[in-house]
């Protein structure tokens, strides 16, 4: 009798054993990793941008159950916004779930100014670089091939840290001297000319032919450069 009792304890003992040992204590920080790493599976950066994730703390004084099951996370609300709740739940015999709010923020290349730029200065690798902007934090048509308009000039004032954008520089700044290409499907022509206002990449522009002073409407391709069709 004694024996079958010892058994029996000693077979609860190694069931209550395993059971305890297949729980798993999770700590707050591997709760914000696992929160990040689904946002980052989930959700794809935007063509061209990147996607930052930051999970908020969780207050110190919430205790984190431990869980026989695999956690499972998801979000029960709109993903387009920037701000969301990810949920951790624990399928437990003793289940819990945890809301972890997170920031979800897709950037872009800019071009921005690294120091002040004052009207009509020239636009060089010294005064500009790009950088990873959200959206909301640009205004205009912005650009985002920095050799493009390496050379070109300041149409107003930008100060540090502001985005170039079509309304505050010019690749053909009025009173310019440019090159003028005229074509047609049998030749091509070269001559000089004086801008007689300001455009950007594909924008049509006046310009005065210094050789026959004549003005013609033409199309900036290129810092100081525009092009007609014969």
């Amino acid at each position: 009798m004694h024996q079958i009792k010892l058994y029996s304890i000693t077979l609860y003992s190694i069931v209550l054993f395993s059971l305890t040992s297949h729980s798993t204590t999770w700590d707050k920080a591997y709760l914000q990793a696992f929160a990040k790493e689904y946002l980052e599976e989930k959700l794809l950066p935007p063509v061209g941008g990147k996607i930052s994730i930051s999970i908020a703390n969780i207050d110190p004084r919430i205790k984190i159950k431990p869980c026989q099951q695999n956690l499972t996370a998801n979000i029960p609300e709109n993903t387009t916004s920037r701000n969301v709740n990810v949920k951790i739940s624990c399928a437990d015999s003793t289940p819990w779930k945890i809301y972890l709010p997170a920031r979800i923020e897709k950037t872009f290349p800019v071009i921005i100014a690294t120091t002040t730029i004052e009207k009509g200065a020239t636009l060089s690798r010294d005064n500009i670089s790009i950088q990873y902007l959200a959206n909301n934090r640009v205004r205009g048509k912005k650009f985002t091939n920095i050799t493009a308009i390496l050379g070109s000039k300041s149409e107003k004032r930008i100060g540090k840290g502001r985005a170039i954008n079509t309304k505050n520089v010019c690749l053909v700044c009025k009173g310019d001297s440019v090159t003028i290409t005229a074509k047609s499907p049998s030749f091509t022509i070269k001559t000089q000319g004086i801008a007689l206002t300001s455009g950007n990449l594909n924008k049509q522009i006046k310009v005065k032919n210094t050789h026959s002073g004549r003005v013609i409407r033409s199309k900036v391709t290129a810092i100081n450069q525009v092009l007609i069709h014969l």
